[in-house]
């Protein structure tokens, strides 16, 4: 299965949380139906991007980067590669290259789908048509902060650092009703 048909067939399966993120499901699926390289950075003005929350492995803190480029608290994630297999796969290759852990472990059904505006191409104005999961550090992972950040931390579930928005805000709490009686 390609990277453009496991997104759609993972998003078709999904059961959105509320009326928003159904209507956010059915956009998506209809820009990967108008677009065969919608999973590429290359597909303008709009791609997917597939992102994780990083939780730790006693699911009470959550691993934010400061996003260098956007000076913006935010959770790992980015551009799908073609080498990617699938979706979850893309998530947890950005949460480990972002967080320097090794033995991630992803949930493969996304939690929240994130439609925002980014300085990405040459088209303007373009989006993220971000799929986000969740993914599970194992017991004593340390960060270790890549290029891409001009920070990196753990900070408690009700502990976000001040100016995270809304969006990061919503995907914690996601994550965390997901987790919810997980070991």
């Amino acid at each position: 299965m390609t990277l453009h048909a496991d997104a759609a067939a993972r998003l078709a399966a999904w059961a959105p949380p509320g009326p928003e993120q159904v209507a956010l499901r059915e956009a998506y699926l209809q820009h990967l139906g108008a677009h065969p390289d919608a999973m590429l950075r290359e597909c303008h003005p709009d791609h997917l991007t597939a992102s994780a929350l990083v939780v730790s492995h006693d699911h009470a803190r959550v691993a934010l980067t400061l996003h260098a480029r956007l000076g913006r608290w935010l959770q790992t994630g980015g551009h799908c590669e073609a080498a990617d297999p699938d979706l979850a796969a893309a998530a947890l290759r950005e949460a480990a290259e972002e967080t320097g852990i090794d033995g991630l472990v992803i949930d493969p059904s996304p939690v929240l789908l994130s439609r925002h505006e980014v300085p990405c191409g040459p088209v303007r104005p373009a989006h993220h048509l971000d799929v986000q999961f969740v993914a599970v550090a194992p017991r004593g992972a340390r960060l270790v902060r890549s290029e891409e950040s001009s920070d990196l931390a753990w900070f408690g579930v009700d502990e976000l650092p001040t100016g995270v928005d809304d969006s990061v805000r919503d995907l914690v709490s996601a994550g965390a009703r997901r987790l919810r009686g997980t070991p």
